[in-house]
């Protein structure tokens, strides 16, 4: 085979790899933590379908982040995990909430692996810090943490500065670390899937397709904008802050033309203001609302429930490794 793992006795019902043991989960599919779409609903509805669950904390002040957690574990009895970006405030109180109710798996972004990796971990928690580019991928490793997260420029929400895509990036991450390596950015099918496992992962994080599911805690009229971009409607942008992809609308303009202006990262942080993301996701204003997805946001056609996100991409991994040139 192309990859490393095996299927299970029944190949629908499960795969056995290092991803999958190492979260005691049946299928090497994991959910983003994504910003104002993934609440304990999505988490444990993933979770429940035999993929891994994440709730993005990165929106979330400490007390929704308990609550949310407290109620994924009355949702799901399955392993789940929280997403958690270091540079925002209060993560302190973020971790000191993880460690009270005994979350099993946190992956870390946008931060140094090294500050909170060893504290976790020292408590039994599984750590997976994402990253994109080798060299950081060696960091992470070098840090203790138990996986990494590959995430190419495709991908939607805070992106890389190097703008390696998925395809690109995933071979380059598998010669520079021995650890378990989980790919993102650009997957949405089985097919995708079955590409990045033989191009060295052994499992795949999906944002995009998952913010077009029911579950979602994103505003609908955003699942809509999602699931009507076409190709060319996403792009990366204020890369003077952090770079994020988001979809083409009048706030992107704003942005561009500030940007065009040669404006230096004060004067593009007043553009930005403070809760942009949330009145665009969560609240569903399209025009001057952050909108943030991927460019594989261009495929996906339909809102669905997530266990059939699952199901689906699952069933069409097992059939491109049965039929690998039948298209």
């Amino acid at each position: 085979m192309l990859f490393e793992g095996k299927f299970t006795d029944d190949t629908y019902q499960g795969f056995d790899n290092r991803i999958t043991q190492l979260f005691d989960i049946k299928y090497p599919i994991i959910q983003a933590g994504m910003i104002w779409a993934s609440g304990w609903k999505l988490a444990s509805a993933v979770s429940n379908a035999g993929g891994l669950g994440l709730i993005g904390a990165g929106s979330m002040h400490p007390d929704t982040l308990k609550e949310h957690i407290q109620k994924c574990k009355q949702a799901t009895g399955k392993p789940y995990g929280v997403n958690l970006p270091l540079i925002y405030p209060d993560i302190d109180k973020h971790i000191a909430i993880i460690l009270e109710e005994k979350v099993p798996v946190v992956f870390t972004s946008a931060g140094n692996p090294k500050t909170w990796t060893a504290k976790l971990k020292e408590h039994g928690i599984k750590v997976v810090h994402v990253v994109s580019s080798a060299k950081f991928a060696l960091k992470s490793q070098e840090a203790g943490v138990d996986a990494v997260v590959a995430e190419g420029f495709e991908a939607g929400g805070h992106n890389g500065r190097e703008e390696t895509t998925t395809l690109c990036l995933i071979p380059a991450v598998r010669e520079a670390i021995t650890i378990p390596l989980i790919a993102a950015g650009g997957i949405a099918t089985g097919r995708a899937m079955m590409a990045m496992m033989a191009l060295g992962a052994e499992g795949v994080q999906m944002g995009s397709r998952f913010v077009a599911s029911n579950e979602a805690s994103s505003h609908q009229a955003f699942k809509e904008a999602v699931i009507h971009t076409n190709e060319g409607d996403t792009i990366l942008t204020l890369k003077k802050l952090t770079p994020v992809r988001l979809i083409k609308n009048d706030f992107y303009k704003l942005v561009q033309e500030t940007e065009d202006k040669c404006a230096d990262p004060g004067e593009l942080q007043n553009v930005l203001g403070r809760g942009r993301a949330k009145k665009g996701m969560f609240e569903g204003e399209l025009k001057e609302g952050e909108l943030e997805i991927g460019q594989i946001s261009s495929i996906i056609r339909e809102v669905k429930p997530a266990a059939q996100i699952v199901d689906d991409v699952w069933k069409e991994f097992i059939q491109i490794t049965q039929h690998p040139f039948r298209f």
